[in-house]
């Protein structure tokens, strides 16, 4: 079971890892977008509603998708003053509480934004400026499916914790 769990946790990662780096790519067509915009603008008093509104839904892609790169690849905030300290047991359970807390908000911001989107989605919205980028449903998706990746790279850090904590149980019987 326990090599189930850890295939299954890596996978995840793999996955969190491939949309880390879809959301570099964004990043990077976000940066020639913004340069393009402010050439057109200043040099060529040119200017696009829908390429202003695609900088900020990019932006919301970026910021959305790689919310769970970040924390597969970011060490978890806390007071390592106190948690330095800590035997490997509180560590544990630190770690642990951490995560299923970052578990539920993951699963409360998925539940309080599947409306929204649902509701944009019914009724077509689209941008209120002439010109603009129509589908508004599809940037307010993005809430959901981020916030859906934290939950999923939250379960593999949950994995990666409890099969480091079954190890070091297994370690201290055998010691």
């Amino acid at each position: 079971m326990g090599n189930a769990l850890s295939a299954a946790q890596r996978q995840t990662e793999r996955f969190i890892d491939f949309i880390g780096q879809l959301t570099l790519w964004l990043t990077l067509g976000m940066i020639l977008l913004v340069a393009t915009n402010v050439l057109l603008r200043y040099a060529f008093s040119f200017g696009s509603v829908w390429a202003q509104e695609l900088e900020w839904h990019l932006l919301a892609a970026i910021i959305l998708l790689g919310m769970s790169y970040s924390l597969q690849r970011s060490e978890p905030v806390r007071v390592d003053v106190f948690y330095a300290s800590y035997g490997p047991r509180m560590k544990f359970a630190v770690d642990l509480f951490a995560l299923l807390l970052q578990l539920g908000l993951a699963v409360l911001f998925i539940q309080l934004s599947w409306g929204y989107v649902m509701q944009s989605y019914a009724i077509n919205e689209t941008s209120a400026d002439p010109g603009g980028i129509p589908y508004r449903w599809a940037v307010k998706g993005l809430i959901p499916l981020g916030f859906g990746l934290v939950l999923l790279q939250t379960l593999a850090a949950l994995l990666r914790l409890v099969l480091q904590e079954e190890a070091r149980r297994a370690g201290a019987a055998h010691a």
